[in-house]
């Protein structure tokens, strides 16, 4: 139990001590891509943050409605969100009214205040108060103050939400539009939400889904992940917006794949774990094949695997 706590501790400065030396991506401009009627994603890069890629590492989106904006994750630097606010304003001059943020990870919340000050109003769930307010969450500020300089400096915040959901389900009507707002964490993080637009088939999965890399699972609880992909899938959704990763039309197959991972990551670390196997001999056998291809395999997939050895060492096999 103290190795596992101690490495849930050290987790995430071993993150972000792993950052820099990611291979460096050619910044990307934020341009938005209509995916069905009035509902539009933009798309990062597949890499670590670095200066050079601004932090654009994660997706974001907005709906246009008759009476307003709803945007749908802030993206990784205040910059990021001034020029996704560019892109708002290219195609319609309606106010932004909310901004729903789908988890409080780094990469989705430093353009939060930019939204803020062009008079959003922020919706977020209970959950991400407690990492909103953790040493964790002020660590990695001031490392990206350093690593991502000047994209990030100090003049970033970290920013809480205006409303705080605490239901499983909130309907967001903002003119001609309803939005199902859904909590199904547990699961990348504690207060995962995921959005529906109705009437347009097309849903904003947050991290719950990475499409064409391979996820990064941190501290997740994967088995109560698997849970939320199986839920997911049971609301058969026809367009897919990840948080990290193009457009899905085939929404069914890219969530079993993120799914399929998780399971395969606890099968081979439960069964090492659970033998009181050494982690790097059962992670060196296991059998990583369906999965080597996918961007960021190398550099996420090792630390994945660890953290579910440790985790299956304190849930069993369960």
């Amino acid at each position: 139990m103290i190795r596992f706590l101690l490495s849930r501790l050290l987790l995430p400065l071993v993150c972000l001590l792993a950052a820099p030396v990611a291979a460096a991506a050619d910044a990307r401009p934020v341009k938005a891509v209509e995916v069905v009627d009035r509902v539009y994603f933009v798309e990062g890069v597949t890499a670590l943050g670095s200066p050079a890629n601004r932090n654009f590492i994660s997706n974001a989106g907005f709906v246009i409605t008759s009476d307003g904006v709803v945007v749908v994750d802030a993206l990784g630097s205040p910059a990021l969100a001034r020029e996704m606010i560019a892109e708002i304003r290219r195609l319609t001059p309606l106010p932004i009214r909310h901004v729903i943020v789908t988890h409080y990870h780094a990469d989705h919340i430093y353009g939060l205040q930019v939204f803020k000050a062009a008079g959003a109003n922020i919706i977020a769930h209970a959950g991400g108060k407690s990492y909103l307010n953790s040493q964790t969450a002020r660590l990695r500020l001031e490392a990206s103050r350093d690593e991502l300089a000047p994209f990030i400096d100090a003049k970033t915040e970290l920013l809480a939400a205006d409303q705080w959901l605490d239901k499983q389900e909130t309907v967001l009507k903002v003119g001609d539009t309803a939005l199902r707002i859904l909590h199904v964490g547990p699961a990348h993080t504690t207060e995962d939400l995921v959005v529906l637009v109705e009437g347009t088939g097309a849903m904003y999965a947050g991290d719950l889904v990475f499409r064409s890399r391979i996820p990064f699972v941190g501290q997740a609880d994967s088995r109560s992940w698997i849970g939320s992909l199986d839920r997911l899938i049971d609301l058969k959704p026809r367009i897919l917006i990840p948080g990290h990763g193009p457009v899905s039309t085939m929404p069914l197959e890219d969530l079993k794949l993120t799914r399929d991972y998780l399971v395969h990551l606890r099968k081979t670390m439960g069964d090492a774990a659970a033998e009181l196997e050494p982690f790097d001999e059962a992670y060196d056998k296991a059998d990583w094949t369906r999965f080597e291809h996918l961007p960021l395999f190398r550099a996420a997939n090792r630390m994945n695997a660890y953290n579910t050895y440790l985790l299956m060492e304190q849930q069993g096999r369960r």
